[in-house]
């Protein structure tokens, strides 16, 4: 009884030191965010002259950084989206062939399609930009979605698999008794019970084609097709003088993957857990 007494306020000093050390974790992985944001709001200081915490709200920089940079957001957004719909139409039925079709060396392929991630980008943007010019695809929408997409197809394969393997069989057997053919099995079956792991590829896809910087820089030569990436990179060497607009524009770029990031989140523990557990 003694040693219990004298061990019970072990733990909640454990809880809080094990808060507080993850607290401070935190503030250090969002200070450059709040900084991007702080020199955001004070547009006419310079770099080294920004204030710890800003003396009013002046949204002059954002209001200059969403004129400048409005229809590279809407750009990258479309192209995204894009990329989002190629991955998962090409990702889904691979992942449920190699899953439920028992296909010789799956595995292997598996293990290749985790090797391409490891494939350096200006390897393959040199590569791509070659095709590129013969198909006509450079400077084109369809060309960089196609282009994003295949950096997120290898990552939902390989989620999407680990995911559909775990789906019973006796629901697809008792689908295909009621006269259900493959596809519709697909569509109808594998496809709804898989719904977290579509979402979670689905957002991964579109964070990879948001911040995809090298195939932007590679596979345009002209303004025609501008994402905010390669519009931010122009942008300071343009405004080097003007850090608030830049970080303004950075900023706005980081809104529309943290709305999703917000809003998927629950989606996203269960795709990623979801075929741990059969």
């Amino acid at each position: 009884m003694t040693d219990m007494a004298a061990h019970a306020p072990t733990a909640p000093r454990r809880r809080w030191g094990s808060t507080v050390a993850g607290l401070l974790v935190l503030a250090v992985m969002l200070f450059p965010l709040y900084w991007m944001l702080n020199t955001a709001l004070q547009p006419d200081s310079g770099l080294l002259q920004v204030d710890p915490v800003p003396p009013g709200l002046d949204l002059s920089g954002f209001t200059k950084a969403l004129t400048d940079q409005g229809g590279n957001l809407l750009t990258s957004l479309l192209v995204s989206a894009g990329a989002v719909v190629i991955c998962l139409a090409i990702a889904a039925p691979a992942a449920y062939g190699l899953a439920r079709f028992g296909l010789r060396g799956s595995r292997t392929i598996v293990f290749g399609t985790l090797i391409t991630q490891m494939v350096p980008g200006i390897v393959v943007a040199n590569a791509l930009y070659t095709s590129y010019v013969d198909l006509g695809l450079v400077n084109s929408y369809a060309g960089l979605m196609l282009a994003d997409a295949s950096l997120g197809i290898p990552f939902s394969i390989v989620l999407m698999r680990s995911f559909m393997v775990s789906i019973p069989g006796e629901v697809i057997e008792a689908a295909e008794i009621d006269g259900a053919g493959p596809v519709r099995v697909f569509l109808r079956v594998v496809l709804p019970m898989s719904r977290n792991a579509l979402i979670t590829s689905g957002l991964f896809a579109f964070l990879f084609a948001w911040s995809d910087f090298m195939f932007a820089l590679t596979l345009n030569t002209t303004d025609d097709v501008k994402p905010v990436t390669l519009g931010i990179y122009q942008y300071i060497g343009a405004h080097v003088g003007d850090w608030g607009s830049v970080m303004a524009a950075a900023v706005l770029s980081a809104v529309p993957a943290a709305i999703l990031l917000v809003l998927a989140q629950k989606y996203i523990a269960a795709g990623i857990t979801g075929g741990s557990v059969k």
